[in-house]
């Protein structure tokens, strides 16, 4: 098929471009280097019956309503208000910390916000501007949880001490003065019936689009062209072949997920606990049983162990890693008709749902712009 768009990744960011740009007209080809579209949603039914994530739990959560409207153009979904729990000290407390969490630690009967903000101001450390992850930290909650709940899985998660990391970082997690136990607190929580793989294949059910999958675009770039943009998702120093970061690439952390068959109904009684301690040497075991109420003899667990080889999840956010960053940047900006879209090609982290905005947000921006071009030209032809 002759393609007017090229977008390179079949992941969130690939997969709405080409269904808003299949629905305007244009011929539409995606190349995808893995062996399966819907990026790191990827999810299957494995062996035990039950639909589990390859890369990792993904749980949608959003306050934009244009999201939320478009996503479910594609799926129906289910009402999830996902919840965390973390092993401390031997016992199982609420993530994010919360009333329920400072009584279960240090054994104190904190009864109502009031107390909460007092407790919370008196362990606290005052600190204006922080500015690395250990200083947003002990700035929300004190150095006691620090110690307990961030620093060893900190360190565990990026290979980086809170110290060594931008405060942004660690600034994400929220601290609640009541006994909310949910993760998140936007307006819409669900997750898609069927799973996030078909809810892709719908989004990329149509005659303009063709996916090409197991073709990486480094492969084949010199063999096809004249698209009038292209959308690159990837890591972005890839795109330009390293060219800033010869000594020191930009810095990704992946993860290793090893599943395991337990022969029982449930092992855990949460779909997700967290490891904040330096016992195990997993972040975290997901158990995707709980989601969407399955059915199964037996359960399938994965531990999570980040490391720094694999396919890249998260940017290492620092000041040695922005400042490559950034000259890559520039050299984008060189590029008008190339479009760097989403987590890796921005080096920035999205949640879900951000993704799918900056994209919609995306298309409508190029689209204007065009629109507004052509009625310039019509104009100027006209006089």
């Amino acid at each position: 098929m002759m393609a007017d768009i090229l977008i390179i990744g079949a992941g969130i960011s690939g997969s709405v471009l080409a269904e808003r740009y299949a629905n305007s007209g244009k011929k539409v080809l995606i190349l995808e280097k893995r062996d399966h579209i819907a990026g790191n949603c990827y999810d299957y039914i494995d062996d035990n019956g039950i639909l589990v994530s390859k890369y990792g739990a993904h749980l949608f959560h959003t306050n934009f309503e244009d999201v939320w409207e478009y996503v479910n153009r594609f799926s129906n979904w289910y009402p999830w208000e996902h919840k965390v729990l973390a092993k401390v000290d031997g016992q199982l407390v609420n993530i994010p910390i919360n009333i329920n969490t400072v009584n279960s630690i240090f054994n104190l009967n904190i009864q109502n916000e009031e107390e909460m903000k007092q407790w919370l101001e008196e362990n606290r450390v005052e600190i204006d501007n922080p500015s690395n992850g250990e200083e947003a930290v002990i700035s929300k909650v004190g150095t006691v949880l620090y110690e307990k709940m961030f620093r060893h899985y900190t360190k565990k998660q990026w290979d980086k001490y809170p110290e060594e990391l931008d405060a942004s970082v660690l600034n994400r997690i929220p601290v609640r003065t009541n006994t909310d136990d949910r993760y998140f607190s936007d307006k819409y929580q669900a997750l898609p019936l069927g799973g996030y793989t078909q809810l892709f294949e719908n989004l990329l059910n149509h005659p303009n689009i063709e996916v090409r999958l197991n073709t990486d675009y480094f492969d084949v770039k010199e063999t096809i062209g004249g698209f009038e943009q292209i959308f690159y998702t990837g890591p972005i120093d890839r795109f330009f072949s390293f060219k800033h970061s010869v000594e020191h690439q930009l810095e990704y952390r992946s993860i290793n997920f090893v599943s395991e068959t337990v022969d029982k109904e449930f092992f855990q009684e949460n779909s997700v606990v967290n490891y904040p301690g330096m016992e195990v040497n997993f972040t975290r075991i997901v158990e995707y049983k709980h989601f969407g109420n399955q059915k199964s003899d037996k359960t399938t667990i994965v531990k999570e162990y980040t490391t720094d080889e694999g396919e890249p999840y998260y940017p290492v956010l620092n000041d040695k890693n922005r400042a490559i960053y950034q000259k890559y940047k520039l050299e984008a900006e060189k590029h008008p008709q190339i479009h760097f879209v989403g987590r890796l090609a921005n080096y920035k982290y999205f949640n879900m749902d951000e993704a799918f905005k900056n994209a919609l947000d995306l298309f409508d921006t190029l689209e204007n712009k065009i629109q507004t071009r052509h009625e310039l030209e019509k104009s100027s032809s006209a006089t």
